[in-house]
């Protein structure tokens, strides 16, 4: 059975109880995306199932996971894979202000492995976590943000309150170097509205969603050079604003006045290349992700460092 028969097989299993559906409609769809537009598969099966549930009027929530100890028991630091149904046992380490109205918590879990991010969505009617406190929580679902995986409670997530303590590992790693790049991407973008989805726009357009009206984020996407190795480090808005000086309103403002967005990653460009940091924060896929960035005077090996800088 080819990959594209299982995932099809899959997908009807999930809606079989929704919606009315064959298995060769379902993989028709999968074959259409992957062979003739040359769409990878995991992004034909959220197509798929993103239009399987529009019909059918549902959240993605609503398809549960495998539940009653159906679901794999994990750590923080074995999650490396998108929308897979697991069981946790996990501190709240750290709450979050939510940026939106839509969420209800948001911030770290953490256990012996290391921590990992969690968004509880405001409509899923569950307790409210308490930073400090350990849970044991059934039925999450993984998420995938640029390369940072993080971890979603719906309303099907079930919440136990333990009386224990975990003493939490840290994953984070220590960096220091020049930064010799921005990369493209980087500066004043947009990203889609579209509930649970944070992708970058290209050309104004969703790789899932389509042509959608974004909403303004900064970021860089930098590479540092500690004279050796370089490391490509994801400064996210609140890590950008304080590298760069430069908040998300006047980024606005600058492209406004330009008419061009450009104009902030060429002003980012010019006042942070060729600057020494020392970032720590944890390393996933290939990224470290920038929670905490200090400037420097030079690193140990600034020869070795120019002499790249100049060569990129």
């Amino acid at each position: 059975m080819s990959d594209i028969e299982t995932t099809a097989r899959e997908i009807h299993e999930q809606f079989s109880d929704h919606l009315d559906v064959d298995v060769e409609d379902v993989q028709d769809r999968l074959e259409r995306l992957v062979t003739d537009y040359k769409v990878p598969l995991d992004e034909a099966r959220r197509s798929v199932q993103n239009h399987y549930l529009d019909e059918a009027g549902l959240d993605r929530e609503d398809l549960g996971g495998g539940g009653s100890g159906g679901n794999p028991e994990v750590q923080a630091a074995d999650v490396d894979e998108a929308e897979q149904w697991v069981d946790m046992t996990a501190k709240v380490v750290d709450l979050w202000e939510p940026r939106s109205d839509a969420v209800g918590q948001v911030g770290l879990l953490g256990d012996e492995s290391g921590t990992i991010k969690f968004t509880k969505w405001a409509k899923s009617d569950l307790p409210e976590l308490e930073e400090g406190a350990v849970y044991h929580f059934g039925n999450l679902v993984t998420d995938e943000y640029e390369g940072r995986f993080s971890v979603k409670l719906n309303r099907t997530t079930t919440i136990e309150e333990l009386d224990e303590d975990i003493e939490v590992g840290d994953d984070a790693i220590e960096v220091d170097g020049a930064l010799v790049d921005m990369q493209s991407g980087s500066g004043l973008i947009k990203r889609c509205p579209e509930e649970n989805c944070t992708r970058v726009l290209q050309n104004g357009r969703c790789s899932e969603h389509g042509e959608v009206e974004g909403e303004f984020d900064l970021r860089i996407k930098g590479v540092l050079d500690d004279g050796q190795d370089v490391h490509e480090v994801i400064f996210d808005q609140e890590a950008t604003e304080d590298l760069t000086g430069i908040t998300l309103d006047e980024a606005k403002q600058m492209a406004m006045d330009a008419l061009d967005t450009t104009v902030v990653a060429d002003e980012m460009r010019e006042d942070v290349l060729g600057n020494y940091y020392r970032v720590r924060g944890p390393t996933l896929g290939r990224y470290v992700l920038a929670n905490e960035t200090e400037k420097l005077d030079e690193p140990v090996d600034a020869d070795a460092v120019l002499i790249k800088a100049r060569s990129i």
